[in-house]
């Protein structure tokens, strides 16, 4: 009976095991609908504050200080951290913030690399950043490359000393300085108070449409119900427009393509605005009248997280591409992808036609994008629902940086459809 037991043991954590290796492709989807409720702030609209800094400088052990609860795996073990752990929270006085803990800057070897890359792939998506350092030891050589990094890419950050407690005396910090322990939760409070004060919140008022409309207005929002939408729920942009709306004392109406004329006929008055996923651009700017203004949710995403005139720019190019070029579709999502997914699928399709070329095509999702562009033509990217501010607009300046124009699916559908004018008109950019 042991050896039995034993072997059913054994089986079970294989199975667990093969069970995680299965979903971890779809890691950030699970990460979204185990730690988050109905009614949260979604990751992509939480400040990102991440934390760095060398092997024991006791980052893990402040960071469980900061949050109140054992996040991160502490040891005395250099390298425990192996890689990014995330947690979507609340921390006052900032309110929905998500913490990241990052792996060592200066783990060694091959993995050891590895682990750094991972760690400055991180910053693409951080709002700041909190350099942990051991006091007793002070500033070292990777402490200072980080330091370069975040003058670099323009991130704000604080360098906290940790192990105060250590020291028989404190010397005075600087602004963006502070001496903490994680011990004996020293000065932990005024870190908290520090990094809100240094905290690029994200704009007041900032509005996804309702910028652009009065009280009382009605919208129609066009929303497919088709092979790609998921069971039961609608997609998280629709959401997010929705309760816009809903705040802001307007009118919302949802339907199918198939209802929209019968929609805009029944209805008392004009409509302000027809909001539709872009996938049905060409149908329903067929059916909508000139005189109504017509987006898509694409759309207004890429003016609410990204750069609308650089997308509009990279619309252009593809008039412009030759057989042979290679073009990177790249989501910020790791989705599982249906039959006739609109980026590996739809879109080469479309943009093949439209281009008239023989194109290849190369695809990227989720916290994957590459540092090195130049084999690119062009970039086509997501609306970036699933990605902060931060990392979108981060994206879309590489991209500019490396010499190559990038395009949202939003704005690419638009162009390809002849109605890009027509789609930005409503807007204000």
């Amino acid at each position: 009976m042991g050896g039995l037991t034993l072997n059913v043991n054994v089986m079970f954590c294989i199975f667990k095991l093969s069970t995680v290796a299965l979903f971890m492709p779809y890691a950030a989807a699970f990460y979204e609908v185990i730690n988050m409720g109905l009614n949260d702030t979604v990751s992509a609209e939480r400040v990102h504050i991440s934390f760095f800094g060398m092997r024991n400088a006791g980052k893990s052990s402040l960071v469980n200080a900061v949050t109140g609860q054992e996040l991160a795996v502490v040891s005395d073990v250099k390298g425990t951290t192996t890689d990014p752990v995330r947690k979507a929270m609340e921390i006052l006085p900032l309110g929905p913030v998500v913490i990241i803990d990052t792996p060592g800057i200066d783990d060694e070897g091959e993995l050891g690399e590895k682990r750094v890359q991972k760690a400055k792939q991180v910053l693409t998506k951080t709002d700041i950043a909190v350099l942990v350092v051991d006091s007793t030891k002070g500033l070292g050589r990777f402490d200072n490359m980080m330091i370069d990094f975040f003058k670099d890419k323009k991130i704000p950050f604080i360098i906290a000393y940790n192990k105060s407690d250590l020291l028989n005396n404190v010397p005075d910090a600087a602004k963006n300085e502070i001496y903490v322990s994680a011990k004996d939760d020293r000065n932990v409070y005024e870190l908290k108070e520090k990094i809100a004060s240094f905290c690029k919140v994200k704009q007041l008022g900032k509005d996804i449409v309702a910028d652009v409309l009065e009280k009382g207005d009605t919208v129609i929002l066009v929303i497919p119900i088709d092979e790609s939408a998921p069971k039961g729920r609608v997609i998280l942009p629709q959401q997010q427009v929705l309760r816009e709306l809903l705040d802001n004392n307007c009118t919302a109406v949802c339907c199918q393509v198939s209802e929209l004329d019968a929609t805009i006929k029944n209805l008392v008055g004009k409509p302000k605005l027809v909001i539709t996923d872009s996938q049905a651009f060409e149908q329903v700017s067929a059916i909508v009248p000139e005189d109504i203004g017509l987006t898509s949710f694409s759309i207004l995403f890429a003016r609410y997280k990204g750069d609308l005139k650089q997308l509009i720019d990279g619309a252009r190019k593809l008039k412009e591409l030759n057989d042979g070029d290679t073009i990177l579709i790249s989501e910020g999502c790791t989705h599982h992808r249906q039959c006739n997914d609109i980026g590996t699928v739809k879109l080469p399709g479309w943009i093949q036609k439209y281009s008239g070329k023989k194109l290849n095509f190369e695809f990227t999702s989720g916290t994957e994008f590459p540092d090195d562009l130049s084999k690119y033509a062009l970039v086509v990217h997501c609306g970036g629902c699933m990605l902060n501010e931060t990392e979108m607009k981060y994206r879309i300046a590489h991209a500019v940086q490396e010499g190559v124009k990038i395009v949202n699916y939003g704005v690419a559908i638009a162009q390809m459809n002849g109605i890009l004018d027509r789609s930005i008109a409503p807007l204000k950019f």
